[in-house]
């Protein structure tokens, strides 16, 4: 859907208002005719992303049918990131995205792109790091369901939580989603759970060995490979050794992947 010029006008308005922070905001249908809401950013790091608070989603629903999600970028063009595109397909609804950046000391707007639903996943390699979105976690489970068939559970996480007492990658937790510490040598699809200049384990990656990827059947094999996504980063599959294995505090393997080795 293409936005009329009245909403354009207030989420320009709104973006501009909001700027240096992303804004965020709903395009409703009130009595026939699309207006825009504009909604409060939660995220703890609003520059970086937005959080859009479940209570002003429902306000805005109360009020007419949700048509379509609006979000700035500032300082950057409104190309669609890869949690942008994940997000989207969540939502099941259009997204706008609007650019804004500082013009002689003004926030002023620039382009705006629409994206729809279309199927997109994010690739295991390659995707871009957004935390809570895209990040070692997301990777995890992408990876266990595309590769081996294996569903595990989504967890919220604040950004920083394991400065916050925040344990995502608790024994307990691995051990109610089917993981359980290895007692023999690694294998394909074990899970390796790292502390990484943090003061509790907060990363993790899964061991490929020589074994590559099925979206990814020219990847090159590499001894003891592992795929992960570190903050900042590019999601990608590095050698497991050196300071990998230093970082690392636990080695765990599904129950499912216990009863294909036997």
């Amino acid at each position: 859907m293409s936005l009329t010029s009245s909403v354009l006008q207030a989420v320009q308005t709104h973006a501009a208002a909001e700027y240096p922070r992303e804004c965020c905001g709903l395009v409703i249908d009130t009595n026939g005719a699309p207006e825009y809401v504009a909604c409060r950013n939660a995220a703890t790091t609003p520059s970086e992303h937005f959080v859009l608070p479940a209570e002003d989603y429902a306000n805005a629903e109360d009020r007419g049918a949700v048509l379509a999600l609006v979000h700035s970028h500032p300082d950057a063009s409104a190309a669609p990131s890869d949690a942008d595109r994940v997000q989207c397909e969540a939502s099941g609804l259009p997204w706008h995205i609007v650019s804004v950046g500082q013009v002689d000391g003004r926030a002023e707007c620039g382009d705006i792109q629409t994206i729809t639903p279309c199927g997109y996943r994010a690739p295991l390699l390659g995707r871009q790091f957004a935390h809570g979105i895209l990040d070692c976690y997301t990777l995890v489970r992408d990876f266990y369901a595309r590769e081996l068939g294996i569903a595990l559970n989504q967890y919220e996480r604040d950004d920083d939580w394991w400065h916050n007492g925040g344990d995502l990658y608790s024994l307990e937790r691995l051990r109610a989603e089917g993981f359980e510490p290895i007692a023999d040598a690694p294998c394909r699809g074990d899970l390796v759970i790292m502390q990484v200049r943090a003061p509790v384990a907060n990363h993790a990656g899964v061991l490929l060995g020589e074994a590559g990827l099925s979206e990814a059947s020219d990847l090159s094999p590499v001894a003891n490979g592992m795929i992960h996504h570190l903050y900042g980063r590019l999601s990608d599959r590095t050698v497991y050794g050196g300071y990998w294995r230093e970082c690392t505090r636990l080695i765990v393997r599904h129950r499912e992947m216990r009863k294909r080795y036997g």
